[in-house]
């Protein structure tokens, strides 16, 4: 099994938890059912957007992305979310997410 964690900004607030409260029920199932997935070592909708960032592509909506990195083999931090449209924005967000987890861990 993988934990699972939510990154948290130095402030203490955790950006994937404030995009996922956003959600609508049914898009809040969806991206459950993938980071369920996830912690069961099922990496089949994944793929790197560098810097040792990845993506959870969800095929639903607007096509929902959430964005991670991997501490280890059994840990993931989730560093944020969000959509195909602000795909290449929220991938550098979550690469600058990444750098400042790493600094501070």
């Amino acid at each position: 099994m993988i934990e699972v964690r939510e990154y948290n900004d130095p402030g203490g607030r955790s950006p994937f938890a404030a995009w996922f409260d956003r959600l609508n029920a049914e898009a809040a199932v969806k991206v459950t059912t993938a980071l369920t997935r996830l912690g069961q070592s099922n990496f089949s909708n994944i793929k790197s957007v560098g810097a040792d960032v990845f993506e959870c592509r969800i095929d639903f909506g607007p096509g929902y992305r959430v964005y991670f990195g991997k501490d280890g083999d059994r840990l993931v931090i989730l560093l944020g979310g969000g959509t195909k449209k602000r795909q290449q924005r929220d991938i550098a967000t979550a690469v600058a997410r990444w750098q400042d987890y790493k600094e501070r861990k």
